[in-house]
């Protein structure tokens, strides 16, 4: 059967034929364009897939479901962990000190503690607190939780401790906790916080914050505190000596007036006045009275009973380096401890005959003030072995128990002569990168490197970084000098060999790091100080023990006179010794007087002859050194 023609199915096989030619055309591009075409086609299915997973009500579910996990959380932890009993603290028990061989150094940890009411503690002392750790304390709910946060990251990424924990929380965690770093704790801590503030009032919670805090100097309380740093009872403090025990608690040891150095210094009175800025902020001191206000300095601590001699400085050295490897004072101040040190007790005790000598030369002397002057002396020593870093002997003054300070960390002398081989070690490492002469900057970072701290000196003085004209101690000299001895590579002088307690070993610092300077440059230095044999001059000889050769010395006296210094190094033991003028009464720096050029290094060579194992001590006329070595000018080298 015909199909009978019409204009509209003509119409309509037109249309298609120009709709399959138009298809064909498409597919020709593609084919032309190659597979270009399908990629884009394929990444615009994939996006729109990852549109199809990630849409705004899924992404809302999943925050209300993280949220619903976290409160459940929380929910379940508040039910379950309850408000514990006091800490063991109040059953600290003592340290034991041991010497390298396991003989007893000393045995330290009597606490000194008093509760008292906060009704004894002045208004004024109270607000001072509460405006240096905690200004929203009377409006809180006895949490933070930002710097609760802040405080879990940082123990997660190994930062160690952060602030920005409220009064209760601290209370909470020196009354109920430990002072371990962990998050568990940290979780504890704010749980016991919230019911804490529920359950107590604000002004049991400060009293309680006030007494159990640790302010150093072995005192638990405000009550104690006032005693140890001011000689007072609590209910005596001023508004002025409140502001101070409370800046203190940030860091009891680093602001302790009595031992801290220029930089610690200059924090804690930074410090004593944000506090006292704080309580003006708070309309809780009268601002005309607060202009008139003064630093009131505390007094000098008395050390505790049983460190005579020499035994409260290798004691205090060795508190030091536990916590500058973690360990906190309030850890240290509990107990239980079972220290043992790196000091060698022959060595030990070889060093202080040897100062001893030394520091009584011309006493016998006819001049009447030569006793006089034989008392205007102090001296320190520390004595290693380079290829460790580990202490074998340490002489810090002439008792503890009459003299806080140790000489052997003290770093209010200038360095003079002493600092030449730093200087010689960055102009090496300066000229082999292709920049010279070496400037104050580039030897301050270098002195910095090898265990110097320039930051807390002052450079405005011209040449005064080349010239030595900043503070040095001997631990300090000791560490730049080991590092040379080391190739190069950064030796931190090292007092604690082990540290145990309730039978877990605490992790010490690494005594022996990366590299400060390159192995030039402390080959250059060593080659300057270095003797092959019996080291002679005008005055006489430097003893070299048999079959050591390569000793390596520098010594001198600094522009002022009040300071002479000696560093002496064979490969296995470098001992760095300095002699400081300081008056007895006053104790202000004076000069040297009464004292021959050269004693450092008969020091040196009296005890270096003992613990090298070599023939006895040369025989000392108390009134004229054995061997003198020549008379120098800062920045000289022997």
């Amino acid at each position: 059967m015909r199909t009978r023609w019409s204009p509209g199915r003509t119409a309509e096989r037109q249309q298609a034929s120009k709709v399959g030619e138009a298809g064909a055309s498409r597919e020709a591009r593609a084919a032309a364009d190659g597979a270009t075409t399908p990629r884009r086609h394929r990444r615009k299915r994939k996006r729109s897939r990852i549109r199809r997973c990630f849409t705004w009500k899924k992404a809302l579910v999943a925050v209300f479901t993280v949220c619903a996990l976290l409160a459940g959380g929380f929910t379940y932890l508040y039910i379950t962990i309850d408000i514990p009993q006091a800490n063991a603290l109040a059953k600290a028990q003592s340290n034991v000190y041991l010497y390298s061989d396991g003989s007893r150094l000393a045995r330290t940890g009597e606490i000194n503690r008093e509760t008292v009411p906060l009704s004894r503690v002045p208004k004024d002392v109270r607000y001072a607190f509460v405006a240096a750790e905690n200004k929203d304390f009377y409006n809180d709910s006895g949490v933070s939780l930002s710097g609760t946060a802040r405080g879990i990251a940082s123990t997660l990424t190994g930062q160690g401790t952060q602030g920005g924990s409220t009064i209760t929380q601290q209370y909470v965690k020196n009354y109920y906790l430990s002072q371990e770093q962990t998050v568990s704790r940290k979780v504890k801590e704010l749980v016991i916080s919230l019911k804490v503030d529920q359950r107590n009032s604000k002004d049991d919670i400060l009293a309680g914050y006030l007494n159990s805090s640790y302010y150093g100097r072995l005192a638990y309380g405000i009550q104690a505190a006032a005693r140890a740093y001011y000689h007072r009872e609590v209910e005596e403090l001023s508004v002025e000596q409140g502001a101070y025990l409370a800046a203190l608690l940030q860091a009891p040891s680093q602001y302790d007036w009595a031992i801290a150095g220029p930089k610690g210094k200059k924090l804690v009175v930074q410090r004593w006045n944000y506090v006292l800025d704080n309580m003006v902020k708070q309309d809780w001191l009268d601002k005309d009275k607060r202009q008139t206000m003064k630093f009131p300095a505390p007094v000098a601590p008395t050390p505790a009973a049983g460190l005579s001699g020499q035994a409260g400085y290798l004691v205090d050295a060795a508190r030091r380096e536990l916590m500058a490897s973690g360990v906190s004072e309030q850890e240290l101040a509990g107990g239980g401890w079972r220290i043992t040190l790196t000091i060698d007790p022959d060595r030990q005790r070889a060093l202080e005959e040897a100062v001893k000598v030394g520091l009584a030369a011309g006493a016998e002397s006819k001049q009447a003030d030569a006793a006089a002057d034989g008392k205007n002396r102090q001296a320190g020593a520390v004595s290693l072995d380079p290829r460790n870093g580990r202490i074998v002997a340490l002489y810090g003054g002439r008792d503890y128990m009459r003299q806080y300070i140790s000489n052997a960390t003290r770093s209010d002398y200038q360095a003079g002569p002493a600092f030449e081989p730093v200087a010689i070690a960055a102009s090496t490492d300066a000229k082999s990168d292709g920049s010279q002469p070496a400037d104050d900057e580039h030897i301050k970072e270098t002195a910095n490197a090898l265990g110097m701290d320039l930051d807390k000196s002052d450079f405005a003085a011209p040449q005064a970084v080349k010239l030595g004209l900043m503070g040095a101690s001997p631990m300090e000299l000791a560490s730049v000098y080991a590092s040379f001895q080391h190739d190069g590579k950064k030796v931190t002088p090292s007092i604690v060999k082990s540290a145990e307690r309730g039978g877990e070993r605490t992790q010490l610092r690494e005594a022996v790091g990366g590299r400060a300077i390159s192995s030039l440059a402390a080959e250059s230095v060593n080659s300057f100080m270095r003797s092959d044999g019996a080291r002679r001059d005008k005055a006489g000889p430097l003893w070299v023990p048999d079959g050591r050769h390569g000793v390596t010395v520098k010594s001198g006296h600094t522009d002022d006179r009040k300071a002479e210094w000696f560093i002496g190094s064979t490969e296995e033991l470098l001992t760095s010794i300095g002699l400081f003028g300081e008056d007895a009464t006053t104790h202000k720096q004076v000069t040297l007087k009464g004292i021959g050029e050269g004693w450092a290094a008969t020091i040196w060579t009296n005890y270096s002859q003992q613990a090298l194992g070599g023939d006895a001590p040369w025989p000392v006329n108390t009134a004229t050194p054995t061997a003198q070595p020549p008379e120098e000018t800062a920045g000289s080298g022997q």
